[in-house]
């Protein structure tokens, strides 16, 4: 069984963003999107859904803007 990052992406109201993606990034999310919908068998329609998590826990993981935001002197 393969270690992803990202579990079960939970039922959310979202936020309309637009962006562009390098086409090598979606094809890397679009596979992501399979492998994930194997691990959890959630079926994940749609790639696009993962973005958010995905940046979430890049945030959420990332010790410098995590100090930032800790120590108001920072920002």
């Amino acid at each position: 069984m393969t270690k992803l990052k990202l579990s079960a992406i939970p039922d959310d109201r979202p936020v309309k963003l637009t962006a562009e993606l390098p086409a090598a990034v979606h094809r890397d999310l679009v596979a992501y999107a399979e492998v994930l919908g194997r691990e959890t068998g959630q079926a994940v329609l749609d790639p696009a859904k993962l973005i958010a998590p995905m940046l979430a826990r890049f945030m959420a993981t990332d010790r410098a803007f995590n100090r930032t935001q800790r120590d108001p002197k920072s920002r």
